[in-house]
């Protein structure tokens, strides 16, 4: 039986942290492996079904960006992303590639352990079941959203300008409409960037989507209180 705390694959080329890393995970509950290069985290892989990953951004032959690339090809199992630079755009370019959350070197393995655990409760708080709905549009009502040229438009026709993370929790919303999705289960689904994965932060982004369907935002999108929020619309795909 696999300790309650979950798996864990460590994949960086220095043995000296990957050995430090498994004895604290290991302490803490965690079953862990670890791997030096891509080729042997693909070995672990076959005989191994990690809950989180955990991978290093510089590593020799592959390096960890096109590793995340093709871990997310492969399936959706959470990555953080272990970085010796703190510029912006390693950061930036390891949420892109599908990582799930990044961490600084030199790092407390106490801050790592606790990102593990944030990382794997926005994971498991996922209900079965919620794959996204395909269409090119959905109709909400007299509005529509256009997926492909990410737009909203009105009932007269007029386009309503949204951000990009207004998009993005539109379309989640759109997908899982007409059921309750709690504050971590938005945050698991993307719904706000990974830096403000904040309760605020979700709740803020939820009044100014509300406010881009003016009167009908109240109504559209609705707080279930002490649960989350549901898009309550008959939604028709196109």
């Amino acid at each position: 039986m696999y300790p309650p705390e979950g798996r864990l694959l460590i994949i960086d080329d220095d043995r000296d942290i990957r050995q430090l890393l498994t004895e604290q995970l290991i302490d803490v509950g965690y079953e862990v492996q670890a791997a030096g290069d891509g080729a042997e985290m693909r070995k672990r892989l076959e005989r191994f079904a990690p809950d989180l990953i955990i991978l290093d951004l510089n590593l020799p032959r592959q390096d960890g960006l096109s590793l995340c690339r093709e871990l997310r090809a492969r399936g959706d199992t959470p990555i953080i992303m272990l970085t010796a630079r703190a510029e912006a755009i390693d950061r930036i370019l390891g949420l892109e590639m599908g990582a799930d959350d990044y961490l600084v070197k030199p790092f407390e393995p106490r801050e790592l352990i606790a990102r593990i655990r944030s990382v794997l409760r926005r994971a498991r708080a996922l209900p079965a079941n919620l794959e996204p709905l395909e269409a090119s549009r959905a109709r909400l009502g007299d509005w529509i959203v256009d997926f492909q040229l990410r737009r909203l438009v009105d009932r007269d026709q007029r386009v309503v300008a949204l951000s990009g993370a207004e998009f993005r929790l539109l379309k989640i919303l759109v997908d899982h409409a007409n059921r309750v999705l709690s504050r971590e289960q938005l945050l698991a689904l993307g719904a706000v960037r990974q830096g403000d994965a904040l309760d605020r932060a979700i709740d803020l982004q939820i009044s100014r989507l509300r406010q881009k369907f003016g009167r009908d935002g109240a109504e559209l999108i609705r707080t279930i209180r002490n649960e989350g929020y549901v898009l309550a619309a008959e939604v028709r795909l196109e």
